[in-house]
This record gives structure tokens, sequence and C-alpha cells, in this order.
């Protein structure tokens, strides 16, 4: 099951990372330095999912533009997840997506599965090497193993310096496959849940989703103490993009729900997504500021501004507060919190991430320098996550009852570094 959409450590994300390299990269290497990154994240919302995920990156500088990276993660996700069914007034039974249990969610309470759990293995490596004194080629790829999915994917990104080395060209690609193997099968996309203990009807026991990628972007050196850098990214989905584990509710004029449909989302997505970032030393501090605008053809449309500013102390030691924001304006085209008896639309999905909403997070992290070039760091963050909780749309019982609540979680999290 998933507490978000099934994604790998990914080539998308890889391709950005490559491209962002020059915002915090030393301007020399030591040949032959060897760079160990690990963290652990403690990640809990409130009366839902729990998350540990350990991270661990080993990097050797072959020589001053040549290295090669590989990271390893591993996490684990417990507790209950929103099925995208409807609250009401009385209390509800519901199927597990094995079909060999049911659960059960109390009433005016949003349906929660409690069998939620999920555990994944990833490795990735990235290879950056010079191809002149100008140009240089970073090649990523990654494999990523949970107990319902399988992730692979390869991409590389290609820059360009010019301008006396002040500005810097970037260009990269990728591509991925899936495969996805849901508990009990992938069911068909908006057939009724059936009653315990009938088997549902699936398209098959595994499906599976290609994806790919583009990235343009220039990093601009604006002055001694600032660097600015612009990204577009494009990427095309196609395949089982359905959440085989998500439900939307069916409800009658009073409200109530009489049915209970599995949601379905369409095969295909492009994706945009435009994201600037600025870098400003003010004497030995740092501020850090960066915004992302999404928006692809499922009617998606987002806002994410991110601000954090570095204060050092000397002696190594420095504080990093962190603000947040993401606004979430549109929701898709086909996001539905229920459907109306008769209505038979071709796409429906309840899940409330694809809804309008906003998510807020105040963070602040610690650090202090170690021996080796090291670092020794801890962050803690506090979420808030909204959404319209009350439609103006809602019949019957459902106009009383709290269709969003809110997301609160917490996060810890604890990094360290060297060079030997």
């Amino acid at each position: 099951m998933q507490l978000k959409p099934k994604q790998t450590p990914s080539i998308r994300q890889a391709l950005t990372v490559a491209a962002c390299t020059l915002l915090s990269a030393p301007a020399v290497r030591a040949q032959g330095t060897w760079e160990l990154d690990s963290s652990l994240l403690f990640y809990s919302e409130q009366d839902r999912v729990r998350a540990i995920e350990p991270v661990v990156r080993l990097k050797k500088q072959i020589s001053e533009d040549e290295h090669f990276a590989l990271q390893f993660v591993a996490d684990s996700l417990t507790g209950a997840s929103p099925s995208g069914a409807v609250p009401t007034t009385t209390p509800q039974t519901f199927t597990s997506p094995s079909g060999n249990s049911t659960y059960n969610t109390p009433a005016n309470e949003i349906p929660l599965d409690p069998s939620f759990h999920d555990t994944r293995g990833a490795i990735s490596f990235d290879w950056g090497r010079p191809l002149s004194r100008e140009s240089r080629v970073v090649y990523q790829g990654h494999v990523s193993k949970e107990f319902d999915y399988l992730s692979t994917g390869v991409g590389a990104t290609l820059s360009w310096d010019f301008n006396q080395r002040n500005t810097t060209l970037a260009a990269g690609a990728s591509i991925g496959y899936d495969q996805v193997n849901p508990v009990g099968g992938a069911p068909v996309g908006l057939a009724p849940m059936p009653t315990f203990p009938t088997v549902k009807a699936t398209s098959g026991d595994s499906d599976t989703k290609q994806l790919a990628d583009l990235l343009l972007g220039v990093t601009q050196i604006i002055s001694r103490t600032t660097l600015m850098q612009l990204n577009y990214t494009y990427g095309k989905e196609s395949g089982y993009l359905t959440d085989p584990y998500k439900l939307v509710s069916v409800v009658d004029a009073g409200g109530n729900p009489v049915e209970t449909l599995y949601e379905k989302r369409p095969d295909t997505r492009a994706r945009n997504a435009l994201y600037w970032r600025t870098l400003s030393a003010f004497g030995k501090d740092r501020l850090d500021f960066s915004y992302r605008y999404y928006w692809d053809d499922w009617g998606l449309r987002a806002h994410t501004a991110d601000l954090r500013y570095r204060f050092e102390f000397g002696g190594g030691h420095y504080l990093e507060p962190q603000l947040r924001y993401s606004l979430q304006s549109q929701a898709a085209d086909f996001y539905r919190p229920f459907l109306r008896q008769g209505e038979s639309p071709q796409y429906a999905s309840a899940d409330y991430r694809l809804s309008e909403m906003t998510t807020s997070t105040i963070g602040l992290k610690y650090g202090v320098a170690t021996r080796r070039d090291g670092e020794f760091a801890v962050r803690v963050g506090y979420m808030l996550q909204t959404g319209e909780d009350h439609p103006a749309n809602a019949p019957g019982q459902l106009a009383n009852q709290d269709l969003f609540p809110d997301t609160k979680a917490l996060l810890f999290q604890v990094n360290y570094s060297l060079k030997f």
C-alpha cells in the first residue's frame, strides 16, 4: 500500500540533482577522496502513517572532475492510510486488498486501512566524468524493490560551461520501467469492492508503467556571493497509473454510501515543472531559496516555495531554520471525493493527494563540523496539511462530516558525513 504515489529514488530527481551540483560543489576536489553521507529519518503522522528511512551514500572522487557514487535506501512504512471512502453516521466494513479479511471503520470517522505497510530497498548510482575542459556528463541509474512494486531506470545529464565558466547549461534525459504487483491482483477500475469472502474482479496479477523525463537548465553566477539556477522538466508516464488500493464511495441523496468502487485513473500523464533556486552568501551566513511550479494534463497545478537560512556561529556550529509552503491550487480533473448514484464517469479517484490542498512545514537543523571534514546534524520539523473538509455540494449527512481531516506530522532526521 502507499503513502504516496509509487515513485523511485527517481531518475527524475537525479536529473535535477545532477543539474544542481554546481550550487554546492567545492571549486577544487581532492583526488582519491572518499565521502560518506548517511541519514536516518523518522516520520510520524498523527494516528496514521509512520516511516523510518535510513540512507547511505558512498562517493569516490576519482579525479578533480570525475566521481562515482552509490546510494542505498531502505524504508519501512506502517500505520493506517485513508482508503478514499467517505465517513458515515454508522460503522462500515471493508474487504482488505487481499480479499482474505475485513476491517471496520467507526461511525463518523474517515475510513483508514489499518493493514497499511510497505517496505522498500533501493540502490542507485551516479557517475560523473569530463568530456572536455568545458563539458561533462553524469550518468544515473537505479533499482528499487517493494513487496508489490519493482522500479528500474537509467538517465544522463550533460552540462557545458561558457562565459568564463560563469554560466552552465544542462540537458538531461531518463527512461524508467516499473512493474506493479498489487496484493490480490490489479482491480478493474470502477468495479465494486466485493463483500468478503467474494473474490474481486481483476485485470491480472500485475501490470506495468513506463516513464520518460527530459530536463533543460541554466546555472548563472550573478556575483561573488550569489548563484542562480532555472530548470524546466517534462515527463511522460504511460501504463498502469491507478492506485490499486484506493476506493471511491457512491452515495445516495442522503449522503449515505450505497456502494464502494475501486478508483480508476487515465493510463497516460504528461508532467511539467519550472524550478528556480537562488543561493546567496551574507558573510559566513547563507540564504537558500527555491520555487517550483508544477502542472500536468490531469489538471493538477501546484506551487512550492522553500526558504532556508544558515546561521554560522564559528567552530563549525550552525543553525538552519526552514519554511516550506506548498499550494496545490487545482485538483485533478477526475478527483471526486464521492460519486452520486447514477453517475458513470470514465475516471474517478477520491485520493486526497489529487485534491486542492496546502502543506506547510517548519523545521530547524543544527549542525557541527567533525574531524575529517565531516559533519553531524540533527533536523526536526512539523508539517500541517489541510484541504476542503466540507465541500459545498456534499449531500445529506456528508455536509456534517469532515471529508479532509487535517494531517499533522512530526519528523526527526539525523545526518552524519565524513571524508577519508
